[in-house]
């Protein structure tokens, strides 16, 4: 399942695992005009883990989910 809300400076996305019998806790994303972050609670220690992306990091990373296997530089689209 998956939740969108537009909170005032930030898009907030969160996952919720509906998968087989081993169920992650939900993850959190907040959408920034500079900076993405992404947000889960680890149940061993009852801490929220967070880590923050540039723009670019997400993008490399959205497109490194589609690339096979090795080193890449995406360049930037001209205009």
């Amino acid at each position: 399942m998956i939740s969108i809300e537009h909170d005032f400076g930030a898009t907030v996305i969160t996952l919720t695992d509906e998968g087989g019998t081993w169920l992650q806790e939900d993850i959190t994303i907040q959408a920034f005009e500079d900076c993405y972050t992404v947000e889960q609670l680890d149940p061993r220690t009852d801490r929220v883990q967070k880590i923050t992306f540039s723009p670019q990091q997400l993008r490399d990373l959205a497109a490194a989910l589609s690339l096979p296997e090795g080193v890449y530089r995406l360049s930037q689209p001209k205009g």
